[in-house]
């Protein structure tokens, strides 16, 4: 198999359609998840909006370089995430979580192995390749806390 076929397949199964790993994905997550219980607090937990927004901040970042674009990002904001409000303001980023998803994903499935090899931005940065299998490490870590939160606000109620 290709390397950007396998990627694209993982980074599928861990944002938009898979069931494999974790028994779900992202996307199946939030897409039905009322807003009140997105922005909801557990303990000293970020809220699901936050770790949703965490990680579409890099998916969003990371796509502007695949696209030959700079590379803007920086840890230190990856929480800096607008309030939401209102069911609009958690389906507006759903809809953009799950849009900058599928664009990520075909993204990773157009490049070669080549540019996977090469350097990303800055050889301290190591591979693409390293980096969107980071991303994908990344996101099962979240989404191992998603879940969490989601036990614990059914035990909340």
């Amino acid at each position: 198999m290709k390397l950007n076929v396998y990627l694209s397949t993982r980074l599928k199964e861990i944002f938009t359609e898979g069931k494999w790993v974790v028994g779900t994905n992202f996307k199946e997550q939030i897409v039905d998840l009322d807003w009140k219980d997105a922005i909801r607090k557990v303990e000293n937990f970020n809220t699901i909006a936050d770790l949703t927004f965490h990680i579409h901040y890099y998916i969003s970042g990371v796509s502007k370089v695949l696209e030959g674009g700079t590379l803007d990002i920086k840890d230190k904001f990856s929480f800096d995430s607008p309030p939401i409000q209102s069911k609009q303001d958690w389906d507006n980023l759903v809809h953009v979580f799950c849009s900058d998803s599928e664009k990520f994903i075909a993204l990773v499935e157009q490049l070669d192995n080549e540019k996977l090899m090469s350097n990303f931005i800055d050889p301290n940065y190591g591979s693409y390749y390293r980096n969107i299998d980071l991303m994908i490490e990344h996101t099962y870590y979240h989404l191992g806390q998603v879940l969490l939160i989601k036990k614990h606000l059914k035990h909340q109620d």
